[in-house]
């Protein structure tokens, strides 16, 4: 877009570059900082217009835009004119993602490059590698307490290793995910050890105060984070002789973007990490980037201005990386991090369907889908031009962020039905077989979140102990169902290390002074690949389990009514019990997938009528995808075990 005082600037900025800028082709650039100038100008101007270093920060914008562009490599200058031609590419059905920690799946990443063969034999192509910057040895926080952004933790290997494991996944046409931890640093960062020195440039890269006058005005709002491990927000610094915010732990400080060099530091780091060959970058805690106070400091309006900033200057040197918004939020709040809209006020392409994981968790408690169905509807709409990440189980503890209104609609109390799904995942209900544990308890309210894996959350820890075989395979086949559904929702699913063998809790972090007084350890353990290889010995758990999931993979690789072209639609029946949606192809829009879950541990009924209401020709008789088998109705109705999930056609192509 042409806008005269823009562009007057832009003219006036280029002039200012430093020469070395200019002696190299920057055709692409000039045209994407052209298209985009106009958006980074205005955001810029909004958070930082008033200061008097306006256009000298404007400045050290464009030339680190510029000087990242110049150090990207030729072969990632081509992948972004290609995914610029095909911008939906990242909609597409062929995506199937793993997250995982390189030290714990592989030692190093060159040990995770030899195992990349185990992730394709199960389908995956996607690799979200954990965070593996420098942090310091007792205060890691699990990756996300950075004490060097650019330095890759000696553990692990090499910058260089990080390319290496890029350029290797790019041949194996798979994608890599890297973490960016924007809201804080390391209180051993050199940002925060030359605050900790009286340089006031650094102290103004956080939010540092010489009594408790405005942090107490802040915690007047503010909600505690880990309210037992990291009370309140704020921490003392003895040798700095100042309080210094610390939202997440008393080690992390928090960024003050209200300092522009702070964004253009990141803009920085996340351009570097581009430029090492990422495909993807998680932007991690985004909902806390801007505190102000009076308020609770997460989703703030500026927090989004700062990711649209962030997006228009990563679509000028790199427009071929995508981000993922880590905001686990209100369903209210989600879908805002995608942007206002897919051209002039975008933000992040990808966002987790943290919404969507609890509602499964709740189904699988209750063994039924009616606080499921009700929040499916309520889910916000997102952009055209993004997507969800759907997942059941990751590195984190379970929140139950669904919304009290769905709850009641779903005919509960809020606050009771949330301590029965407590009770029921921590094994204080009776009968429950789940063995997860309460994280983050507050004594003062009772609310707390839940670890443990998948499979010990299911009951298959339980199970196995006992010896049930009939508990056993309930496990399996909620686990399978689980996965059933975020493989066909609508988005790009997004497999935890270790769930395709049924990984089990592990007590092993409790040996560790630096991460005992955390149990989302619990769910972090070493790959077993002793109990990997289990996975080609039949009737194992391990090989139903990864098996099962395997072909499910495939299967959705090959539905294109499984892309993302917001095709589903949720269909209304009379069973509780039952999620049913359909998936329309968006290239041959009459041919139609049905997802029917069956949440339930006894079969259910689906009247065929219901299905003829919603345009199925001939739903008497339809045609299981998963098993090429027809399901045919009994009594004017379809039968569905039980804890299965149904892929279903009544067309042929």
């Amino acid at each position: 877009m042409y806008e005269q005082a823009s562009h007057a600037l832009l003219n006036e900025i280029l002039l200012k570059l430093k020469p070395e800028i200019g002696n190299h082709r920057l055709r692409h650039f000039y045209t994407r900082l052209g298209a985009n100038f106009y958006a980074i100008h205005s955001l810029f101007k909004l958070l930082y217009g008033e200061r008097a270093d306006f256009k000298e920060q404007m400045v050290s914008l464009v030339e680190t835009l510029a000087l990242r562009y110049i150090e990207r490599a030729p072969v990632l200058r081509k992948s972004d004119l290609a995914r610029e031609r095909d911008y939906n590419w990242f909609l597409s059905q062929k995506w199937v993602g793993m997250a995982l920690y390189c030290d714990r799946f592989a030692d190093n990443l060159k040990g995770l490059q030899d195992n990349l063969p185990y992730l394709q034999e199960l389908g995956i192509n996607l690799l979200h590698v954990m965070p593996m910057l420098d942090c310091p040895p007792g205060h890691r926080d699990g990756g996300y307490a950075v004490r060097d952004f650019y330095r890759i933790d000696p553990r692990f290997g090499t910058t260089e290793d990080v390319e290496a494991l890029a350029a290797t996944l790019k041949r194996r046409d798979m994608l890599l995910v890297l973490d960016v931890v924007v809201n804080h640093t390391s209180d051993e960062h050199e940002w925060a050890r030359r605050a900790r020195q009286g340089d006031k440039q650094y102290q103004d890269y956080y939010y540092v105060f010489d009594d408790r006058e405005t942090p107490d005005i802040y915690e007047q709002t503010m909600p505690e984070i880990f309210p037992v491990t990291a009370p309140g927000n704020f921490t003392w610094d003895a040798e700095m002789g100042k309080w210094v915010m610390t939202v997440f732990n008393t080690y992390q400080w928090d960024l003050n973007y209200r300092n522009p060099a702070v964004l253009i530091e990141m803009i920085d780091i996340i351009l570097f990490w581009a430029n090492r060959g990422a495909d993807i970058l998680r932007l991690d805690a985004v909902a806390f980037l801007w505190k102000k106070m009076g308020s609770v400091s997460q989703n703030e309006r500026e927090a989004h201005l700062l990711l649209q900033l962030m997006k228009d200057c990563c679509q000028v040197t790199a427009p071929g990386v995508l981000f993922i918004a880590e905001a686990i939020v209100a369903p209210s709040e989600i879908s805002k991090y995608f942007g206002e809209d897919a051209i002039n006020a975008k933000e992040c392409e990808i966002a987790y369907n943290a919404t969507l994981m609890a509602l499964l968790w709740d189904a699988v408690a209750t063994k039924n889908a009616a606080l499921l169905n009700q929040g499916v509807k309520n889910l916000p709409a997102k952009l055209e031009r993004a997507t969800w990440l759907n997942y059941v189980r990751c590195h984190d503890d379970i929140g139950l962020g669904f919304a009290d209104s769905d709850i009641r609609l779903a005919g509960y109390e809020p606050a009771p039905h949330r301590r029965f799904i407590l009770d029921y995942f921590t094994g204080r209900f009776p009968d429950s077989p789940a063995r997860g544990l309460p994280f983050g308890e507050n004594p003062k309210t009772g609310d707390a979140r839940i670890s443990g894996s998948l499979a010990s959350l299911v009951g298959l820890e339980s199970a196995l102990e006992s010896g049930d075989e009939a508990a056993i395979d309930a496990a399996i086949k909620t686990i399978v169902l689980l996965h059933c559904v975020i493989l066909s929702f609508g988005g790009i699913p997004l497999l935890y290390y270790g769930d395709a063998i049924g990984t089990l809790n592990s007590l092993e972090y409790l040996a560790d002074p630096a991460r005992a007084a955390d149990n989302r350890w619990l769910h972090r353990s070493y790959f077993d690949w002793n109990k990997a290889k289990k996975r080609h010995e039949a009737g194992t758990v391990e090989q139903r389990i990864f098996s099962t999931l395997k072909k499910m993979i495939a299967l959705r690789k090959e539905i294109t009514a499984f892309a993302d072209f917001d095709n589903r639609q949720l269909l209304a029946v009379d069973n509780p019990n039952l999620l049913v949606f359909s998936r329309s192809d968006p290239q041959q829009s009459r041919y139609r997938v049905l997802v029917v879950v069956n949440f339930n541990d006894a079969p259910q009924r689906l009247a065929v009528e219901s299905l003829r209401t919603y345009g199925f020709v001939q739903p008497e008789a339809m045609k299981d995808l998963c098993t090429g088998a027809r399901v045919m109705a009994e009594n004017d109705a379809l039968v569905l075990p039980a804890l299965s999930c149904l892929w279903l056609t009544d067309q042929d192509r």
